[in-house]
């Protein structure tokens, strides 16, 4: 099959190859298509074996008492995968224990592996299951200590004798240098073929047995940030257990970053997939209304989810993720600013508050303050997270164009809100022509839209004015883009800056 291979098989505690430890390890050594050693020893976990594990595998607490820890047997183990591809079913469990066993000991380990599942699969298209059992069951294949390292390992080695008898060591050849040419760090369950996967901006979906997504990420390179994933699963809970449950992967290219990550924003808050822990929906989003009054009490009143009108922004303070955070958030200004918790509507009661009963307050609560200084004070204490006012007239795009690929997204806001990406002028003059019924704000949009369309975070897009600044008179179909008294230009035209007449 390969010109040197190690066979091998790990028993261990549990499956995370963080925190649990091996139990058992067995391996055999080939070179050249023929057996040159073969070594299995018992390994002492330095931990509890559950009653499941010793159940399942036969292998008790009081076997490994006394048998050598990890280290004291590594270094025989290096020396049998010295310059051979390591062979496993399901070889990304087992390599992953290695890894950090061998990263306890201060050992880089560095090995070129291959997995018998993701063999079976390319072999047996047509069949479901690829799992040992699945296997022994296909091939009429017993053993008498299924579960043991070595008894795994012979299983192994007397499926892959029956295959090259099947369809010939050339193909078995074929196939196994294939696999090399990816990743060992692939789910041999995944159905989706990496190299499929373009490398370039886009969103890539993470889909398990069902139609929900587990995750959705953006990158500006597609297939290395996926396989990025799959190269963590020895470090990462989180992408251990995805790589546990992946099935299929989609993706979306996109123009680049900018697209990838609206779009990524959006497909999360809409279908809410289980390990993203980020950009999930926000409906407890609050922020603070200053009262414009000096003298008006309380001074700030919180306003929350739908009522964040981006129209009012003018006298808005935030965003913030929860109400528990924006109590917080104030509480720390007037604590660092000797604002009065009393004034701003945070503690009940009259006269002198607590806080300028031991120093923190300056007073306005029992006039020893005028209102007027202590409202400019806290103007100033929350002036870094007023929210900005839409500075255009109307709706505005920002282009983006990918100069290998051809392909351009305009980017289309009002108020703060992504209202679409388009790609022809048909889609853009659909959009120009809607009129949505409410702006549905969202904080990660906002931190997108301020940070691409206010100078000077511009740069690598265009910005395109929608707003109905041109004379009526000047007769233009809707959804084409155009200079001022210039000809028209289709949506990919390479100018800047291009001016759009609205129709609203």
């Amino acid at each position: 099959m390969l010109p040197c291979y190690v066979l091998l098989d790990l028993e261990t505690t549990g499956g995370n190859a963080q925190q649990d430890r091996i139990t058992e390890i067995a391996a055999v050594r080939f070179e050249g298509g023929e057996e040159v050693a073969r070594w299995s020893t018992l390994v002492n976990p330095g931990t509890r074996i559950s009653y499941f594990i010793e159940q399942l595998t036969g292998i008790s607490n009081a076997m490994v008492a006394d048998a050598p820890r990890f280290d004291e047997v590594g270094g025989q183990l290096l020396k049998l995968l010295d310059s051979a591809v390591l062979v496993a079913h399901n070889v990304r469990f087992d390599h992953g224990f290695l890894l950090n066993e061998f990263a306890r000991m201060d050992v880089n380990l560095r090995v070129k592996t291959l997995c018998t599942v993701r063999l079976s699969r390319l072999l047996y298209p047509q069949v479901k299951g690829h799992g040992l059992d699945a296997i022994m069951q296909r091939h009429g294949i017993s053993s008498q200590s299924r579960h043991r390292a070595m008894g795994d390992v012979e299983v192994m080695q007397t499926w892959l004798a029956l295959v090259r008898d099947e369809f010939g060591i050339d193909k078995l050849h074929t196939h196994a240098q294939t696999l090399l040419q990816g990743s060992a760090a692939l789910p041999p369950q995944l159905d989706t073929n990496i190299s499929d996967i373009p490398e370039s901006a886009g969103v890539y979906i993470f889909y398990g047995e069902g139609t929900l997504p587990l995750y959705v990420g953006k990158s500006i390179k597609l297939r290395s940030r996926v396989m990025s994933h799959f190269q963590a699963t020895s470090r990462e809970s989180r992408e251990m257990r995805i790589a546990q449950e992946i099935r299929r992967i989609e993706w979306i290219e996109t123009a680049g970053e900018l697209g990838a990550l609206l779009l990524e924003a959006r497909l999360v808050k809409q279908q809410q997939p289980i390990h993203n822990r980020q950009l999930r929906r926000a409906s407890t989003l609050s922020a603070w209304r200053l009262d414009a009054n000096p003298h008006a009490r309380p001074l700030l009143t919180l306003v929350r989810g739908s009522e964040l009108n981006p129209e009012q922004f003018g006298n808005l303070y935030g965003p913030y993720r929860s109400k528990n955070q924006a109590l917080s958030h104030v509480r720390e200004l007037a604590d660092a600013q000797g604002l009065c918790l009393q004034a701003l509507g945070l503690e009940s009661g009259r006269g002198r508050c607590f806080a300028h009963q031991i120093g923190h307050c300056k007073g306005v609560c029992c006039g020893e303050e005028a209102p007027e200084r202590h409202h400019l004070r806290l103007q100033m204490a929350l002036v870094a997270d007023k929210l900005r006012v839409w500075p255009f007239a109307g709706r505005v795009g920002l282009r983006e164009h990918h100069t290998l690929s051809g392909r351009t997204d305009i980017h289309v806001f009002d108020q703060w809100c992504h209202l679409a990406t388009v790609h022809s002028d048909a889609e853009l003059a659909e959009v120009l022509q809607s009129r949505p019924d409410a702006l549905a704000f969202d904080l990660d949009t906002y931190k997108l839209a301020v940070k691409h369309l206010l100078p000077p975070g511009r740069a690598g897009v265009s910005l395109i004015d929608f707003s109905p600044t041109h004379s009526p008179a000047l007769s233009r179909p809707a959804g084409r883009m155009r200079e001022p008294n210039s000809p028209m230009w289709p949506i990919n035209s390479p100018k800047s800056v291009i001016d759009i007449p609205g129709t609203f």
